[in-house]
C-alpha cells in the first residue's frame, strides 16, 4: 500500500507558532504531503497565517470548539486525506530532510506508529535550551524513552508522533485525559497488537514552554497523570516514576542530615549537581544555560515529585475517582 502522509496539528491561540512551523513544511526535500490546521476555538485564530501558505502548501484548516489536544487531533484525522498521519505540536520546527526521513524510514521497515527526538533549534531562548536539556537528559528523564533499535520499546509523544490510520481507526485516537493522552494511547495500541519504533533521524525543534511558570505548571501535570495511567493500564507502572518524588525527600533528608552534622548526604546532592552541570556545558558549550539546567531540573524534579505523590495519594491510595478529584486533566 502506498503511503499518503497528513501533518496533524491542533491549535489554540497561537498564530506565530503556526507561522513557523509552516516556513519549516515549505523547506522539506519532499513535499507529497497534506497539512491539517485544527484551530481548537480559539480566540485568536490563525486563519491569516493558514491563508498566507495555500500556495505554497496543501492546507486543510478546521475550526471547531474548544475540546483539548487529543480530541482535536482526532478531529483531524477523521478529516484528513492521508492514510497516514504525522501528529505535531504547533511549537515545533522542522528540519528540512524531517519528511524524507519518515518515508525512508517507513519503506525500509515499517511500523503503524513511531515517534521522533526533539532538540533545541539555535534561535530557542536560553531558557527553552535550558528545558530541553532538563526534559531529554539521561541524567533527568534518562534521555530517549526505549532502545533506539527496538520495537516496542519507545514510546511516541504527540508533539512528534507517527500514526497509520489503521492504528487510528482500531484505537479510536487520543482520549480527552491532558496531558497523559500520548502515553494512553501508546499503551492501548501496544494492548492491540500495534507495534512502535523510533525515527531517530525525523527530529522536531521543540520550544516547549518559555517561562518557569509555564513548564512547572506543566511538569506538576505530568505527574499528576501518572498514577492515574498506572490504574488505567497497571502493567505500565515503574519504579522509576518514583524517582522525582524521591529525589525531593532525599534533598529534605541531606538537609536535615546537614544541621545535624552528617554531610555525606550533601556531598552527594553536591556531586550530582555538578555531574548536571558539566553535562550541560558540555551539551550546551554555554555557562549560562548550563546554569540554567540546574534550575530547570529542580523545578522539574519539584514539580513533577509534588504532582505524583499528591496524586498518588488520592487516587492510588485513597481510591478517588481521578476526574472528580482532578477535573482540570480532563477535557469534556
Amino acid at each position: 500500500m502506498e503511503l499518503t502522509f497528513s501533518f496533524i496539528v491542533p491549535v489554540y491561540n497561537r498564530p506565530q507558532e503556526v507561522e513557523e512551523l509552516l516556513q519549516s513544511l515549505c523547506t522539506q526535500t519532499v513535499s507529497n504531503f497534506e497539512v491539517v490546521i485544527i484551530e481548537d476555538g480559539s480566540d485568536i485564530a490563525c486563519d491569516a497565517v493558514v491563508d498566507r501558505y495555500k500556495d505554497k502548501l496543501q492546507i486543510t484548516y478546521l475550526f471547531k470548539s474548544n475540546s483539548g489536544p487529543g480530541p482535536s487531533r482526532n478531529y483531524g484525522m477523521q478529516r484528513a486525506a492521508g492514510n497516514y498521519f504525522i501528529i505535531l505540536d504547533s511549537d515545533c520546527i522542522l528540519p528540512s530532510h524531517y519528511m524524507k526521513s519518515v518515508q525512508e524510514a517507513l519503506a525500509k521497515t515499517y511500523v503503524d506508529f513511531f515517534g521522533g527526538p526533539d532538540a533545541a533549534h539555535k534561535s530557542f531562548s536560553s531558557i527553552q535550551k535550558a528545558i530541553n536539556f532538563s526534559m531529554t537528559s539521561l541524567l533527568t528523564t534518562g534521555g530517549i524513552r526505549g532502545s533506539k533499535n527496538s520495537v516496542n520499546t519507545f514510546q511516541p509523544r504527540s508533539f512528534n508522533m507517527g500514526l497509520s490510520k489503521d492504528a487510528f481507526r482500531a484505537s479510536q485516537g487520543f482520549g480527552k485525559i491532558h496531558p497523559g493522552e500520548d502515553p494512553d494511547l501508546v499503551l492501548r495500541l501496544w494492548k492491540a497488537g500495534f507495534k512502535s519504533r523510533l525515527l531517530e533521524k525525523a527530529y522536531v525543534y521543540h520550544k516547549r514552554r518559555i517561562s518557569w511558570s509555564k513548564f512547572y505548571t506543566q511538569v506538576h501535570k505530568f505527574g499528576m497523570v501518572r498514577p492515574i495511567l498506572n490504574q488505567w493500564h497497571p502493567d505500565s507502572k515503574r519504579l522509576t516514576f518514583w524517582f522525582p518524588t524521591l529525589f525531593l525527600l532525599g534533598c529534605i533528608i541531606a538537609i536535615i542530615a546537614g544541621l545535624l552534622g552528617w554531610f555525606l548526604p550533601l556531598l552527594l546532592l553536591a556531586i550530582y549537581i555538578l555531574m548536571l552541570f558539566l553535562l550541560a556545558l558540555y551539551q550546551t558549550h554555554s555557562l549560562k544555560i548550563a546554569l540554567l539546567g540546574v534550575v530547570a531540573t529542580a523545578i522539574q524534579f519539584y514539580a513533577y515529585g509534588v504532582g505524583f505523590l499528591k496524586s498518588t495519594y488520592y487516587v492510588g491510595w485513597r481510591k478517588f475517582n481521578p476526574k472528580k478529584k482532578f477535573p482540570q486533566l480532563f477535557f469534556k
